[in-house]
């Protein structure tokens, strides 16, 4: 983060969109999160004064006009951020591809006073969006001498801006890490994924699943990551020739070690090295014919498409849309068609058609044959999926693998956190790639203390992606009271390095190894953290595993409640979310379910913001919204507790509406891991253990290991756009130990949006948006560090 002297926050209140109309429109394939998008759009158009309106059906409506396009009001997009697809409708339009079609379009936006558009859709609705806003001044004078438009109209509405947010998917728009709906697809797949493993592990079964992803492999790529699949099929890297022996050789061989179920993951446009395709139904058939196994297809088809979407996809959606407004009222006649994305965790613009033509550099690259190239195009996430895939899936035979006599240690520290034993897999399986010997701790320091150590095999973890807790298990146990006995396990087993997977516990508990490394040599070895805990309170890292997890759970439960209202008129629901004294789930929460407030204990409030909120609540309760959210941190006030709230809000909303209350509790801890939380744990747990390897190379002197710099003991975060590698030592500063979590968090920044979508006056820092950034491509060198 930048120091406090260069960051003067820059505020919105001068943006005023008054005066200002824009229409919002869903094109192309829908997308889960579309509806969010579009919430954020309306509601951040109208707070800032500005005219909003509905384009129903696409290019289609612009073009047809009449009742298409129709101006909204607040509670125009009330209780849609839940619902899966698009509510304004999205179709494939044959007459806005022609000039008389979108000069049909601009009559009908003129006629409004639309100049600015904010365009929800893939690659091709925004790429016509951007011929549109080219040809725009000519098509007014056209409707000038046609006689439609005056020379009034054609000065005032001289010019068009168009944002672009997109909505896909496929996850195939260069230039954004996630698109829309990508996440939610992800959801849908693993859904599936996890229910078709129990039962094929019943009958010893192979199943070959086909996803969609016509002319981009991130679903099928990330799912066989998410799901530890034996083999996957993507356009962007086809497999070599005579795939079909490797893979009926690694089916087999994976049989022979007792493993009751295969899984290949088939993405609808796979092709092989000679541009032919690979159908799944040719997959099932190879296996059947070579092996004799009973195999099963399944084809997910519009499944991925539908149901609700995740709560990834709805911050992710709603970040966009507000964005997208901020984008429309700062352009100028000279500013670019821009598009709003998303990088690391940062909400960043980038100029729509260098973004488009990317895209399509790389679809040019696949069909040239140029698959190392196609990859790189698709940037260092994609790049990073892919490596790891490789790294994890495919076990070397022994003899081909290195020997470096280090013995490692895993071990899980604190409350269970969904996405820890996918974590551990990639710890186990990429230490035993590099050489080393891999051990796992059962129970945390406590185990440690007491022996419980053993061997972990290849073969041990597998299957463990999908389940939720820690399969090792875990204590909060620190290990300050079992030095002496933790030193001597080490030493009898010769643990060479650690890798400690876990929460606020597992920091404290490296803090201590590091100082007591001067009475005891045995800790003078690399060790490293990897952030895992439903608190996300970690200092060093903006996500920790889990806590998307814990966050879906969150925000499943909120979709659940609201709608139990919607039979029963005026109710308010006060729930509690865990997060200790950190906020992050209860803001975030909110934020995803569209709440009306959200105490947390970095945001001090009092008894008159509280009164505030009630009158707020019962404002909202004359209009055609009756219902309320109001989600509240466990640890925010040690007075207003969960039950005071809910006393107050009775009261004081007598005759207006009642309440009810819900604590959340150990269900936010449990369930199996989310896409994210799998993707996350595996990657960024691959990466740490690669770590291990260079720092053991660099600290062996005279047939030992002896590290005990600073920088031999580290945590391994997301921060901003990177994961960064810093030492424990130099994390105490920016640590409230206290309240256990970090002093400064990069999420409240996101607060003022959750009012402002809940209709609250507020101030919204814009600093760190508003700079159009250009389409980078990354060098190699920096896809190995680059993002998840």
């Amino acid at each position: 983060p930048r120091s406090a002297m260069d960051h003067q926050p820059k505020f919105f209140e001068n943006l005023s969109g008054t005066g200002k109309a824009i229409g919002v429109l869903t094109s192309g394939g829908d997308a889960q999160g579309m509806n969010a998008a579009v919430r954020a759009v309306v509601r951040m158009g109208i707070y800032v004064k500005a005219k909003v309106y509905f384009v129903y059906e696409g290019y289609q409506g612009m073009v047809d006009g009449g009742d298409n396009i129709v101006e909204v009001s607040w509670e125009s997009v009330s209780s849609i951020l839940q619902v899966g697809g698009t509510v304004i409708g999205s179709a494939r339009c044959k007459s806005f591809r022609s000039r008389e079609g979108r000069l049909q379009a601009a009559y009908n936006l003129v006629q409004r006073g639309i100049t600015n558009l904010c365009v929800i859709g893939g690659d091709g609705s925004l790429t016509g969006a951007n011929l549109f806003r080219e040809e725009w001044s000519g098509l007014l004078e056209e409707l000038a001498q046609k006689g439609k438009i005056d020379e009034d109209a054609v000065k005032k509405y001289a010019y068009l801006n168009i944002v672009g947010m997109v909505g896909s998917i496929d996850n195939d728009f260069c230039g954004t890490d996630m698109t829309i709906g990508t996440d939610s697809a992800l959801h849908r797949i693993i859904e599936v994924v996890d229910a078709i493993m129990t039962t094929a592990q019943s009958h010893q079964r192979t199943f070959v699943l086909e996803v969609m992803g016509r002319h981009c492999g991130y679903l099928a790529l990330v799912s066989a990551l998410a799901c530890g699949a034996d083999w996957v099929f993507i356009p962007e890297y086809p497999p070599e020739e005579g795939w079909e022996d490797s893979m009926c050789v690694k089916l087999s061989e994976n049989r022979a070690r007792k493993k009751r179920l295969n899984i290949i993951i088939v993405a609808e446009g796979a092709i092989d090295c000679h541009n032919k395709p690979i159908t799944s139904e040719k997959v099932k058939d190879l296996v059947v014919q070579r092996l004799g196994f009973d195999t099963r297809v399944t084809i997910l088809g519009h499944v991925q498409r539908g149901g609700t979407p995740s709560a990834f996809d709805r911050i992710l959606a709603s970040r966009m849309g507000v964005e997208a407004v901020l984008a429309l009222l700062e352009a100028t006649p000279a500013t670019p068609a821009c598009v709003v994305s998303l990088s690391g965790n940062q909400a960043v613009r980038l100029p729509l058609m260098e973004c488009v033509q990317m895209t399509q550099e790389v679809q040019k690259a696949m069909d040239e044959g140029r698959f190392v190239e196609a990859v790189r195009l698709r940037g260092r996430s994609f790049e990073n999926n892919l490596n790891t895939y490789k790294l994890l899936s495919h076990k070397k035979p022994d003899a081909e693998l290195p020997k470096t006599n280090f013995n490692v240690a895993v071990l899980n520290v604190g409350a269970p956190a969904a996405g820890m034993n996918a974590a551990v897999r990639a710890a186990v399986r990429v230490g035993i790639t590099e050489g080393h010997k891999m051990f796992a701790v059962i129970d945390g320091f406590e185990g440690f203390a007491r022996g419980k150590i053993k061997e972990i095999s290849w073969g041990d973890v597998g299957g463990w992606t999908g389940q939720g807790g820690s399969i090792l298990g875990t204590k909060r146990t620190l290990p300050a009271k079992y030095l002496e006995k933790i030193a001597d396990q080490m030493r009898t087993n010769n643990i060479n390095a650690l890798m400690v997977i876990g929460g606020f516990e597992a920091y404290l508990g490296l803090l201590e190894l590091s100082a007591a490394r001067e009475k005891y040599d045995e800790f003078c070895v690399p060790m490293v953290m990897v952030p895992a805990t439903v608190s996300n309170n970690v200092p060093g890292s903006d996500f920790s595993i889990g806590a998307d997890t814990a966050l879906n759970t969150i925000t499943d439960t909120c979709d659940r409640i609201k709608q139990s209202a919607s039979g029963t008129k005026r109710r308010v629901f006060i729930i509690e979310t865990m997060g200790g004294y950190c906020g992050y789930l209860a803001n975030m929460g909110a934020l995803a379910a569209g709440a009306d407030a959200a105490y947390i204990f970095e945001e001090q409030f009092d008894i008159r913001e509280l009164q505030a909120n009630v009158e707020h609540l019962t404002e909202k309760m004359k209009t055609s919204i009756q219902r309320g959210l109001v989600l509240r941190n466990e640890n925010c006030n040690e007075n207003y507790t969960t039950d005071f709230i809910y006393q107050l809000y009775s009261e004081e909303g007598k005759g207006v509406f009642d309440c009810r209350k819900n604590v959340l509790g150990h269900m936010q801890q449990g369930g199996a891991p989310s896409p994210f939380d799998r993707n996350f744990g595996t990657k960024i747990s691959a990466k740490a253990m690669q770590w291990i390897s260079k720092k053991l190379k660099e600290t062996y002197r005279k047939g030992k290991v002896f590290a005990n710099t600073d920088d031999s003991v580290c945590l391994l975060g997301m921060r901003r756009r990177n994961l960064v590698f810093q030492p424990v030592a130099e994390l105490k500063n920016e640590t409230d130990f206290v309240h256990r979590i970090p002093k400064e968090q990069w999420w409240l920044k996101l607060r003022p949006l959750m009012k402002i979508l809940a209709k609250y006056k507020t101030s919204y820092d814009v600093s760190d948006s508003g700079q159009l950034e250009h389409v980078a491509m990354h060098s190699p060198k920096e896809a190995e560090t680059g993002a998840i």
